[in-house]
């Protein structure tokens, strides 16, 4: 996941209750890797540690409620969304997560020449220059993108259920 060889996918480590396993790796993690600084803090927003369900839940819910899947054409990486964002929230991307890319800005665009006959053809997308390492932050951007369109309809994504 952290090698952004996977699909972005929320992952959402359950302890049953009383019991703080996850807690645990998580403590290790934080010991073992962040301090001495093999992955950075962003990183720690990759996964979500609950002992409730609900909470689990609606972590995976959320994570497509605007968005709905990426894949890289060419050197772009196109983030295909379940509704469009306004400019002005495309703006707000820009100037807080810039950090993440190559080069260039984030944009709206339409799909691609390759994506056209897809199933997901029709949905609007953005397109970036992703610089393959920060994948904490890109996931906290989803996040963003996710809050930014809150009053999205929601849709018949496979993992909202």
């Amino acid at each position: 996941m952290q090698t952004g060889k996977s699909d972005l996918l929320p992952l959402v480590l359950i302890d049953p209750p009383g019991t703080n396993y996850w807690r645990g790796w998580e403590w290790h993690v934080r010991e073992h890797l962040l301090k001495p600084g093999l992955i950075s803090p962003d990183d720690l927003h990759l996964f979500t540690i609950t002992d409730r369900l609900d909470v689990a839940c609606e972590a995976i819910a959320s994570f497509y409620r605007v968005f709905h899947s990426s894949r890289y054409v060419g050197e772009q990486m196109v983030m295909r969304l379940n509704s469009d964002l306004s400019d002005q929230d495309v703006e707000y991307l820009n100037q807080n997560f810039s950090d993440i890319l190559l080069c260039g800005r984030i944009e709206k665009t339409k799909a691609l020449p390759p994506e056209i006959g897809t199933e997901t053809e029709s949905l609007p997308r953005l397109m970036m220059a992703f610089n393959q390492r920060d994948l904490g932050r890109l996931y906290q951007m989803i996040r963003v993108i996710n809050q930014l369109g809150v009053d999205a309809p929601e849709t018949k994504h496979p993992e909202q259920k």
